[in-house]
C-alpha cells in the first residue's frame, strides 16, 4: 500500500541489550537465530500461563470456598462452641421435623391403638377434620414440638460428643477400624439421655393423640394432670419402652447413615470437600431417608407398644404384666400394626432432619456429617 514502509528484519536498527561478553548481534556479522515468540512476545507465554493457574483456581475453587468458610465460622472442631452448635441444629431438626409430620403421627398412634379405627389414612384424616377441623389433625402438636426439640438437642449434640468421646478412648487406629461400634456406642450413649428428657412429654402426646376428645387441651395441663393422679413417676411410666423403641432407632439411624453417606462418596468421583453445599445436603438427605426406613423397621414394634402402654396401661399395673396382657391382647401380626405409613414418616423425618443438620452446620462455618474414607487417589 502507498504511503506506508514495511520494515524488514534485515534492516532493522534495534539493538538487542549486550550480552555478558558485551557483544551485540549486529557486531557479530552473522545471521542471527530465528528467535522464539515466547522470547519476541511474552505477552503468549503469560497468556498460556494466566490460563492454566485460571484453571487451577477453577478447580481448586470448591474446596478453597469450604477451607474460607470453616474459617469464618471460627469455631474450632470437639471445641465448646462446636458441642453447642450441633445441639441447636438437633433441636432445630427433630423439633419442626415431628411437628411437621404430627397429622401422620396422630392416624398411626391412633391405628396402633385401634386398627379397626380407621380404614386408611386418607379416611382417618377425612374423619378428623370433619369432627375436629383441620385443627384435630395436628392434635398434640405442643408436646410433639417441645419433647423432640429436647430430645433432639441431646441426641446430636450428645452423638458429636460420644463418637469424639469413644474415638479417642480407642485411638485412632482402632478407631478407624471399629468405626461403626463407636457411632452405635455413640448413638446408643445419647439416646439413653435425650429420652430421659423426651418420656414426659412423650407421655403427654400419646395420651392426648389416643383419646376422642383429646384428653389434654395443652401441655403444661398434661403434664399437671399426669403428676396429680399418678405422681412424678407417671410421667416416665413409659420410659423403659421408649427407650426399646428409641435406642435401637437411634443407633440404626446414625451408624447406617454414617455408612451410606461413606458408600455414596466413595462412589462419586470426586471427594467430598471438593462439593458444594448443594450436593452435600443432596446426599444427607438421601442417606438420611435410607437410613430412617431401615430405622422404621427396626423400631415399630417398640414403638406399637409404647402407644399400648401409655393408652392402656392400668393404675398400679407391673410393667411386665402391662407387656404381657398386651401382647397377648394383639399377638406378634399385632406389633407391625401401622408399618407402612410409619416408613414412609420415618423415612421422611430422617431425611430431612439430616438436611436440616447438616444445612445448619454449614451455615455455621462447620463440615457436614460422614464422608469418604478413602481419598480418591487413594482407590
Amino acid at each position: 500500500m502507498s504511503g506506508i514502509a514495511t520494515p524488514t528484519c534485515a534492516n532493522s536498527s534495534v539493538v538487542f541489550p549486550p550480552t555478558p561478553f558485551s557483544v551485540t548481534v549486529l557486531q557479530k556479522k552473522a545471521r542471527p537465530a530465528q528467535a522464539s515468540a515466547a522470547s519476541l512476545y511474552p505477552y503468549s507465554s503469560i497468556s498460556e500461563e494466566a490460563k492454566k493457574l485460571g484453571k487451577k483456581a477453577q478447580a481448586e475453587f470448591p474446596y478453597a470456598s469450604e477451607v474460607t468458610q470453616g474459617k469464618a465460622g471460627k469455631i474450632d472442631m470437639y471445641s465448646p462452641k462446636f458441642y453447642a452448635a450441633c445441639t441447636t441444629g438437633g433441636i432445630l431438626a427433630c423439633g419442626l421435623t415431628h411437628t411437621a409430620v404430627t397429622p401422620l403421627d396422630l392416624v398411626k398412634c391412633r391405628r396402633q391403638v385401634d386398627s379397626k379405627l380407621y380404614r386408611s389414612n386418607i379416611q382417618a384424616w377425612r374423619t378428623i377434620s370433619r369432627a375436629e377441623g383441620i385443627r384435630g389433625i395436628f392434635t398434640g402438636w405442643s408436646p410433639t414440638f417441645f419433647g423432640y426439640c429436647a430430645q433432639g438437642g441431646l441426641k446430636y449434640g450428645g452423638y458429636e460428643f460420644f463418637k469424639k468421646f469413644y474415638s479417642d478412648l480407642a485411638g485412632p487406629e482402632k478407631a478407624a477400624k471399629y468405626k461403626t461400634a463407636i457411632y452405635l456406642a455413640g448413638s446408643a450413649s445419647a439416646e439413653f439421655i435425650a429420652d430421659v428428657a423426651l418420656c414426659p412429654l412423650e407421655s403427654v402426646k400419646v395420651r392426648t393423640q389416643t383419646t376422642i376428645p383429646p384428653e389434654f387441651k395443652g401441655t403444661t395441663e398434661g403434664l399437671k394432670s399426669v403428676v396429680a393422679k399418678e405422681g412424678f413417676g407417671g410421667l416416665y411410666k413409659g420410659l423403659y419402652p421408649l427407650w426399646g423403641r428409641q435406642i435401637p432407632y437411634t443407633m440404626m439411624k446414625f451408624a447406617s447413615f454414617e455408612t451410606v453417606v461413606e458408600m455414596i462418596y466413595d462412589y462419586l468421583p470426586k471427594s467430598k470437600d471438593q462439593y458444594g453445599s448443594g450436593v452435600q445436603t443432596t446426599v444427607s438427605f438421601a442417606g438420611g431417608y435410607i437410613a430412617g426406613i431401615l430405622c422404621a423397621i427396626v423400631s415399630h414394634p417398640a414403638d406399637v407398644m409404647v402407644s399400648k402402654l401409655n393408652a392402656n396401661r392400668r393404675p398400679g399395673e407391673a410393667f411386665g404384666a402391662v407387656m404381657k396382657r398386651i401382647y397377648g391382647e394383639i399377638g406378634f401380626g399385632g406389633l407391625w400394626n401401622g408399618l407402612p405409613v410409619r416408613i414412609v414418616m420415618i423415612g421422611t423425618l430422617t431425611g430431612l432432619q439430616w438436611l436440616l443438620y447438616d444445612s445448619f452446620k454449614l451455615a455455621v462455618g462447620l463440615p457436614t456429617t460422614g464422608g469418604s474414607a478413602l481419598e480418591k487417589g487413594e482407590k
